[in-house]
């Protein structure tokens, strides 16, 4: 019995010495998904349909939408301290953006100039940190809003969105920090907006996101190769859904959150892209959508959105999810 104790013990270290790293989580026995959820200090102000980035190892929330206004606020936070402070206003109001960052600047993308969905931009715009200042740029080739942005290259794509209710949109710009021009790319295979989009390895996911209302979701995960500057398709979201807080969170593409009209989710889905396959993280404290993502360091922080559908349970939370 002892021997074949030790056989087993053996045999168990082996398959944890060959295990992928990207698959820890895939083999987790039944219980609590990997993943740990932390409350920081709270935005100081309510902002639903948010935009977040990293630059400098802080982060940074341009725009949102508060008591049915879009708004031109910009917060910065650092997580040394726990601590916001305000930064320069955006030129002017706007939620739905969509937001890159290229050189340690921040840029965004289109946006509604008022909630609910109304007055969608073509407005390009540049924030550096180090003047704390902002510039307008060369603006898109129309308007949209509720787009995803992802950098390539030095490149930012921006995709998809919407013009207004049921009004969606394919649209695939380029923009090109340095010439401070616009081209245009493969469209998406399916038109929408709410959608995330993300660069992993060299490659863009647009992935979910909805095709009407927010009872119209999908889970299409769409993978644009710039090699080819075509479209193939992906692993579908396990739980189709729209309105997520996305980022790359260590290998993974993290979606965290969403929308129906019914209620908000706390799914928290990620696609590990070297096994292709989908992964189930540690559910949200709250359901919530419209909310910014941005890594920081070794965590996944999560900044605003709603915790009810529309722009009910608008909130200033500030969550933080760490990996081991």
């Amino acid at each position: 019995m002892r021997d074949i104790r030790g056989l087993l013990a053996a045999v168990g270290m082996l398959a944890q010495l060959v295990l992928p790293a990207s698959a820890f989580a895939q083999d987790v026995p039944q219980g609590t998904p990997p993943g740990t959820w932390t409350m920081k200090a709270p935005r100081p102000d309510i902002t639903n349909e948010a935009a977040a980035v990293a630059i400098g190892g802080k982060l940074l929330a341009p725009g949102g939408s508060k008591l049915a206004k879009s708004l031109t606020r910009l917060d910065e936070y650092d997580p040394a301290t726990d601590r916001w402070r305000e930064r320069a206003a955006l030129p002017q109001p706007l939620d739905h953006l969509g937001v890159a960052v290229v050189n340690g600047k921040l840029y965004t993308f289109g946006g509604f100039v008022a909630t609910v969905h109304q007055g969608p931009a073509d407005v390009a715009l540049e924030y550096d940190p180090a003047t704390d200042a902002w510039r307008r740029l060369t603006p898109m080739k129309g308007p949209r809003a509720a787009v995803g942005a992802a950098v390539l290259g030095g490149r930012i794509h921006v995709i998809g969105g919407r013009l207004r209710d049921h009004e969606l949109l394919a649209t695939h710009e380029v923009y090109d920090p340095v010439a401070g021009t616009w081209s245009e790319a493969a469209p998406l295979p399916l038109a929408r907006d709410h959608l995330a989009v993300v660069v992993a390895e060299g490659k863009i996911h647009a992935i979910g996101g909805r095709v009407g209302t927010p009872d119209q979701r999908t889970g299409q995960h769409d993978i644009y190769d710039p090699a080819t500057n075509s479209w193939t398709s992906g692993p579908p979201l396990p739980t189709p859904r729209s309105a997520m807080a996305a980022e790359l969170y260590k290998g993974l593409i993290l979606l965290a959150g969403g929308e129906t009209r019914s209620g908000t989710f706390t799914e928290n889905d990620a696609f590990d892209v070297k096994s292709g396959r989908w992964l189930t993280l540690a559910p949200m404290p709250e359901g919530r959508h419209g909310a910014g993502a941005a890594v920081i360091g070794n965590s996944l922080y999560v900044v605003g959105g709603a915790l009810k559908p529309g722009g009910g349970g608008v909130t200033d939370q500030l969550i933080m999810f760490t990996l081991p």
